[in-house]
This record gives structure tokens, C-alpha cells and sequence, in this order.
């Protein structure tokens, strides 16, 4: 189940998310919004967004086949990396709200998935020509905020409660994580480049333990937010399969 291109990722995800839906899994929501990511990207290629279109068809087959490898491990009863082991585990463990699904699953994909692919593709000079194109992918990432919340509010009624509580609301709180992963990544990336390849698993596990904490912290919050997480999750819809839909339709198709 790996993708050599954008189409071979597109078709695997579909995959992924018809298996979700027909089994009522909220393990669909990441995948379905992985999938608007995708396509996004691909346009983008396609509209010469991007510097290097061939080097991002190539780089988006190797990003996706990171997930895919943890997806298909857990779903096999084997142990995918630690932080994908959380979100999964998280997920599944039907104790989260919408947000926090997606949260952990991109905490994963980005703060450990993006930066070591990165950091293996690319080495020295290849990897600063890169930052330009690594940059544009956080620019379409942010770009699905406003419809991934609009998406969550619908099926979600009380997540305002988030705003009231910490003076932000949820875009902002996505917004902001997506930022910060960002910069995690690209200094990710720097550091698997620099080191000799007989020490790069020893720091891809190193990341991988920070990023399982963050997805911990994520799926695990104390206080005031627990408590707002706990009143947000028992309003929540729970038709699983419209929720994978909505999220997976973000995004308007290219007329």
C-alpha cells in the first residue's frame, strides 16, 4: 500500500477512508482531510504553484507512504511510531472531539512524518532549494482552516466553548498549531539531514518520542479544558459517516 504519485496517494486514500466509513471509524476524519490536502496540492502542481512540480509529485508520494505505513501497521495488530501509535490509539479510543481527532493525526503526519521525509529526500543545498516549496504546502494547509472549522461547528455545536475559554478560538488554536509545526519540521528536516545515515534512526526516534507528547498533551488535556472537551464531546453528532463526508468535501471540486 505505497504510493509512487499524487493519483497512487489520492487512490489509497480513498481506500482508506470508504473502509472508515463503512465501518463507522473515526480513524476516517484525518484521512478525509488528508485527502482535500492532496488534491489541493496537486492543483497546485498543476497551476505552477509550486518551484519544482516533478520534485513535489515525488515528495507528497513519500510524505503520504509515512502514514500510510503507520495505518497499516496498526490496523495489522503491529506497533506504527509512537506518535502515530497515540493517534491512533486515541482515536479510536472514542473519548476525543471532532477537533482533536484531526489534531493528533496531523500532529503526527506534520511533527514527525514531514520533517524526517524531508531530512531523507533532501540533504545540504537540495534541501534549502526546497524551504520554498516545503513553505507553500503550510500555505495550503492554512488555507483549509476556515472550511475544516466551518465543518467542525456543524457537527460540533458547543466548540465555541473552546473561545470562551482560553481567548482564542479554534481556528486560531489550529492556526497556530499548524505554525508551530511547521517551524518543528523544517528544523526536523535540517537535523536528519545533517547526520550520518547510521545515526538518522536514533534521531527519527528522538522526534518521534517529542511528537508522541505533543499528541498526548493533545488528546489528554487538563483543568478547565478537560472539562470543556468532556460537555463538547457529549453534544457532538455521532453519524461518523456524514462527519468523514463533510470533511472530505472542503474543498469545492475544479469546475
Amino acid at each position: 500500500m505505497l504510493a509512487n504519485d499524487i493519483d497512487d496517494v489520492l487512490r489509497i486514500l480513498d481506500g482508506i477512508i470508504a473502509d472508515c466509513r463503512t465501518r463507522r471509524d473515526p480513524l476516517g476524519y484525518f484521512p478525509a482531510l488528508y485527502r482535500q490536502v492532496t488534491r489541493q496540492v496537486k492543483r497546485g502542481i498543476a497551476e505552477g504553484f509550486f518551484e519544482n512540480g516533478p520534485r513535489m509529485i515525488r515528495f507528497d508520494a513519500l510524505f503520504a507512504n509515512r502514514y500510510f505505513m503507520a495505518y497499516e501497521a496498526f490496523r495489522a495488530g503491529r506497533k506504527p511510531t509512537k506518535s502515530w501509535q497515540v493517534a491512533f490509539g486515541a482515536t479510536c479510543s472514542g473519548e476525543l472531539i471532532i477537533l482533536q481527532d484531526l489534531l493528533v493525526g496531523i500532529n503526527a503526519h506534520v511533527n514527525l512524518d514531514l520533517g524526517v521525509v524531508a531530512g531523507e529526500a533532501f540533504q545540504g543545498a537540495a534541501l534549502e532549494s526546497f524551504r520554498g516549496d516545503f513553505d507553500k504546502i503550510n500555505l495550503i494547509l492554512g488555507s483549509l482552516i476556515p472550511p475544516v472549522e466551518q465543518v467542525v461547528g456543524r457537527f460540533s455545536p458547543l466548540i465555541h466553548i473552546l473561545d470562551e475559554l482560553g481567548g482564542k478560538d479554534e481556528v486560531e488554536v489550529l492556526d497556530f498549531s499548524l505554525d508551530a509545526a511547521r517551524d518543528e519540521a523544517w528544523l526536523n528536516a535540517t537535523v536528519v539531514s545533517l547526520v550520518p545515515p547510521g545515526v538518522r534512526p536514533f534521531t527519527i526516534q528522538s522526534i518521534d518520542r517529542k511528537a508522541a507528547f505533543l499528541g498526548r498533551l493533545i488528546a489528554n488535556p487538563t483543568g478547565m479544558v478537560a472539562r470543556a472537551v468532556s460537555i463538547i464531546r457529549a453534544t457532538e453528532s455521532r453519524d461518523v459517516p456524514a462527519i468523514i463526508d463533510a470533511l472530505g468535501a472542503v474543498v469545492p471540486p475544479a469546475r
